[in-house]
């Protein structure tokens, strides 16, 4: 037979296709279902604690300095900044979220891959728990680290794939529900696509927050036809593959 194309999806890839196209009608749904929200709230601490780090990181890079962080799944994130470079800094933000995301996308494809980020993930669940206090919060944050440890022993870890590429969408996609919760929920911090407009004012926030969106579609294109290509193991290969690094 002759060789499959490189960017035709093998038999075993197809499903993390469609997979991504379900997981962000279901994020974008439980992101703004009041009630529904809160089941998701440990992984929206993760994604905005994420985005937020990288506004931090870039504040300190430039040499601003961090006067105060908000991390909140109701109020959203905010960093407050002085010095810096504001452009750089305020776009650390969005690309930060997009190339992290992109990150578990591949590890949707490969489960030695999603092994290894699930150990960041673990701890990226932990740490906005510095800056809670709600008890359902840190009781449903348990649960999804419970899950993460428990997807390690189901089908040879498998099932990690599953819950990285979920993060991966959450976070390469950020911008649309950074922007849905201002739109929806008038939320206290305001997004980025709305800062752009006051650190740009010639375009409005719903054209920096259209640009925002094209940049993370392509990016996330990106790195699904780098899945698709990279990764053409089947499930039999990752499962022996995976099994080299921390069996279960």
């Amino acid at each position: 037979m002759p060789p499959t194309p490189p960017l035709t999806p093998t038999h075993d890839q197809v499903p993390t296709l469609y997979v991504i196209v379900v997981y962000t009608v279901v994020i974008f749904a439980l992101w703004n279902i009041p009630g529904a929200r809160v089941l998701i709230n440990p992984l929206k601490l993760f994604t905005i604690g994420w985005h937020e780090l990288c506004h931090i990181t870039a504040a300190i890079f430039t040499g601003g300095t961090i006067v105060r962080v908000c991390i909140d799944p109701d109020l959203g994130g905010a960093t407050i900044v002085e010095g810096g470079a504001p452009t750089l800094v305020l776009s650390a933000g969005y690309i930060g979220s997009t190339m992290f995301g992109g990150v578990l996308i591949l590890a949707g494809f490969d489960t030695l891959v999603a092994k290894i980020m699930s150990f960041i993930i673990g701890i990226g669940l932990l740490c906005p728990l510095v800056l809670v206090r709600d008890k359902l919060t840190i009781i449903t944050t348990l649960m999804y680290e419970g899950l993460l440890v428990g997807f390690w022993f189901i089908d040879h870890a498998q099932a990690l794939r599953w819950y990285c590429l979920f993060l991966g969408v959450m976070n390469t996609l950020y911008v649309i529900w950074d922007i849905a919760d201002d739109k929806y929920f008038r939320k206290a911090n305001d997004s980025d696509a709305t800062q752009f407009s006051l650190l740009y004012p010639s375009l409005g926030p719903h054209v920096w927050g259209l640009l925002w969106i094209i940049f993370e579609i392509a990016i996330l294109t990106g790195f699904v036809l780098l899945g698709v290509v990279c990764f053409k193991m089947d499930s039999d290969q990752m499962r022996a593959q995976a099994a080299e690094f921390l069996p279960t």
